[in-house]
């Protein structure tokens, strides 16, 4: 999917007018449907606050990932990399462990 594709179904889902969508970055409402046709393209930075604004990733508008991680999820992300390693060993070995229970659980409910 292109840009303008994953902007265009992204903003629907999330139920955000073209016209809302541009104040949030600070543009006209027009240019928000420009980039949804791939008439234009955007900038990084405006890109960048796009993704902001819809509360996803930008390698997910812009196609270097098929999946949608939202802002909350990236973040948590950032901050993990951030730590020490051993830190980030004992959040991920809990974190594996709680996925494995999740999934252990769903397979048997």
């Amino acid at each position: 999917m292109l840009f303008g594709e994953r902007l265009l179904s992204t903003r629907k889902k999330k139920k955000i007018s073209q016209d809302e969508l541009a104040k949030r970055i600070g543009a006209h409402a027009p240019i928000i449907g420009r980039y949804e046709r791939e008439e234009v393209k955007p900038s990084v930075e405006i890109a960048t606050k796009i993704a902001d604004a819809l509360g996803v990733s930008l390698d997910y508008l812009t196609g270097l990932s098929d999946i949608e991680l939202d802002k909350n999820t990236v973040d948590i992300v950032t901050s993990l990399q951030n730590l020490k390693k051993e830190d980030q060993q004992h959040i991920l070995t809990t974190i594996n462990a709680l996925i494995r229970d999740a999934k252990a659980r769903s397979t048997y409910a």
